[in-house]
């Protein structure tokens, strides 16, 4: 994954994806990839080789994803956040948005806060713990308009814990790859809302579901009677 001619590659497969990128933007970018790079080579934050699958996995598939956010939300969870990616790349397109980066593994979080630092980040927190921890700690609750988080698969016990920081009415943004339903399995309150295709190459996906409030949750297929 080296950061070589980095701004040529990342604006040609940003083009290829229906994605123009500004001058500010691609700078900030390449600041955040050339630091994964390094600090990867001294700890584990992604194994992505390819600096191709690298740009579209890490960058592009946050930014394409961007476009789904609710216009409304303002305060951001991320889940596992690892390596920054989707959490910083959302940050980077979404500049309003209050993150929390939520990562248990000590080294990766000494990581997300120099990244942080370097480009900048307003309103940025980095939590070093499982996010199963944060339950106890009630000022969290309902607090946040949207959880994002990179699902290998989709878990009911891990939905259940992250929705309980949702406000009604949030979302959860998960990133997918091409494996499994486009319309998962969740329960209330959670509700399906739709999935969207990223990176045709790669044929991931990004779902959303929302939080509905006590009472506003209606299965598919059903029809709310009126009277």
């Amino acid at each position: 994954m080296a950061p070589r001619d980095f701004s040529t590659r990342l604006t040609r497969r940003a083009l290829r994806v229906g994605l123009f990128l500004n001058d500010e933007l691609v700078e900030k970018l390449d600041t955040f990839y050339g630091l994964l790079f390094r600090w990867n080579q001294k700890i584990n934050l992604t194994s992505i080789a390819d600096p191709d699958e690298a740009v579209d996995r890490l960058l592009l598939e946050p930014l394409l994803a961007a476009r789904y956010v609710p216009a409304s939300a303002t305060r951001l969870m991320d889940i596992g956040s690892g390596g920054g990616s989707p959490a910083i790349p959302l940050k980077l397109a979404l500049s309003h948005l209050h993150l929390t980066m939520v990562e248990a593994k000590v080294r990766k979080s000494a990581f997300l806060r120099e990244a942080s630092r370097q480009l900048g980040l307003t309103a940025t927190v980095v939590e070093t713990t499982r996010v199963e921890e944060l339950l106890a700690r009630p000022q969290l609750h309902e607090t946040f308009d949207l959880v994002s988080m990179r699902a290998v698969r989709i878990e009911m016990r891990m939905l259940n814990t992250i929705q309980a920081f949702l406000r009604p009415g949030g979302h959860v943004l998960l990133f997918r790859g091409p494996h499994g339903p486009a319309e998962p399995v969740v329960v209330p309150p959670l509700q399906w809302v739709d999935t969207y295709p990223l990176v045709e190459v790669m044929q991931s996906r990004a779902t959303l579901l929302q939080k509905r409030p006590i009472g506003a949750y209606v299965p598919r297929g059903t029809v709310r009677s009126e009277a």
